[in-house]
């Protein structure tokens, strides 16, 4: 038993279990404080049933803003800790981000498709290590593909090592109901080199 709830300032001080992962990066305090000052609806947290520790959480944004024609969802961080893995967190987390990303078609029953909050964006995107076989695996089944492999992406953020596919890091891109061609998304995009500054411009 847990509660899903808004991301709040002060889980900053809770969230040690779920941010001891090797895979999960840890930013400053300002960093989170910032996402829930700008994107409050798109960064929420599981809280256990019997304490107020966090277990996990998602911050996520949309950027940059509408009209223009690249404004996405973005998945900043989602992270679950080892006891919470297996319970479908992640399938939610990311439901929640691809209903608020798109027109509110996305990820819910109809009865819950009334569009408040949501942005209406092209696409939800992320960033994940080369060498994170469990997740890539799970956003692919979850109908992400890899949009292009950003070389160095990673570098100065080492985990356990520093090869080649643990400093890269994979864009990977799920469309949203407003990208009818399929424009953002491609087929060959592990074959798409580029470098930090491209994704970053």
């Amino acid at each position: 038993m847990s509660l899903i709830r808004p991301f709040e300032a002060t889980d900053i001080l809770r969230f040690h279990a779920v941010n001891a992962d090797p895979w999960t990066a840890t930013y400053h305090n300002g960093y989170y404080a910032s996402y829930v000052a700008q994107w409050p609806s798109l960064c929420y947290s599981v809280q256990g049933a019997y304490d107020d520790e966090v277990r996990a959480y998602m911050i996520a944004k949309d950027e940059p803003a509408p009209p223009d024609p690249q404004h996405h969802g973005h998945l900043t961080a989602l992270s679950i800790s080892p006891p919470y893995r297996g319970l479908g967190l992640a399938r939610v987390f990311m439901a929640m981000l691809e209903r608020l990303s798109s027109d509110g078609s996305a990820g819910w029953p109809p009865q819950a498709r009334d569009g408040t909050d949501c942005v209406d964006a092209y696409f939800v995107d992320l960033f994940v290590r080369c060498n994170n076989h469990r997740a890539i695996d799970m956003y692919e089944k979850l109908g992400y593909s890899v949009y292009r492999r950003v070389v160095d992406y990673y570098n100065g953020m080492e985990g356990v090592g520093s090869t080649r596919d643990e400093l890269d890091g994979l864009d990977m891109r799920k469309s949203m109901p407003k990208d009818v061609d399929g424009s953002y998304v491609r087929a060959n995009g592990r074959e798409v080199l580029v470098s930090p500054e491209e994704v970053w411009a």
